[in-house]
């Protein structure tokens, strides 16, 4: 999963959030150098991420995309799987997009300080081109895919899946809207546990 989803399986809690959203950037045991807060949001990222990589059907999406994406077949998947949940976000939410993403980027902009370096400087970038709301179209796919390709150095030309992505585009909803329901039943129990 991306991070509209990371965001979204956070509830309500806007440390825990936080934490999850830079999960990726906190290595090892440093996660105990922040408040509790954002220790449990870094745990349930890291729970999120092995959920989801030995879960099935998200193997059978990613699998798709193995041959000619190899390693990155898993971050394409993540990102596609973000579309589904924004593409789809009234099934899981009463609030528009629009303002959860913008109250996601005033809730980083607010807590600057406890934000990791490299949060810190991708932030300007999400903000101004809305990345989590770009999700939701196939041509801010496609964008975020190119975004992601150049942060790799073009190894593996990850926006050219989007061929893949329209190809198998029912297969993956189908796929994303199962998976989804399972994973958040699964974080609302990990929730109560990290409690």
């Amino acid at each position: 999963m991306n991070f509209l989803a990371h965001i979204y399986l956070s509830g309500n809690n806007d440390l825990l959030k936080i934490g999850n959203f830079m999960a990726d950037s906190v290595r090892g045991h440093h996660y105990l150098d922040y408040p509790d807060e954002i220790r449990k949001g870094i745990l349930l990222h890291r729970y999120i991420d092995t959920f989801t990589d030995a879960h099935p059907i998200y193997r059978k999406s990613k699998h798709r995309l193995h041959e000619k994406y190899g390693h990155y077949s898993g971050v394409i998947m993540d990102i596609v799987y973000d579309h589904f949940l924004a593409k789809n976000w009234n099934n899981y939410s009463d609030e528009k997009l629009e303002d959860y993403a913008d109250k996601f980027y005033k809730l980083l902009q607010d807590n600057y300080d406890i934000l990791t370096e490299k949060t810190k400087g991708m932030l300007p970038y999400m903000i101004a081109r809305n990345w989590l709301v770009s999700y939701a179209s196939l041509a801010g796919l496609e964008m975020i895919l190119f975004q992601m390709d150049y942060r790799t150095k073009h190894r593996a030309n990850m926006q050219e899946s989007i061929v893949e992505v329209q190809e198998f585009y029912t297969e993956f909803e189908e796929e994303f809207t199962l998976f989804f329901e399972e994973l958040r039943n699964h974080c609302e129990e990990k929730l109560k546990e990290l409690e």
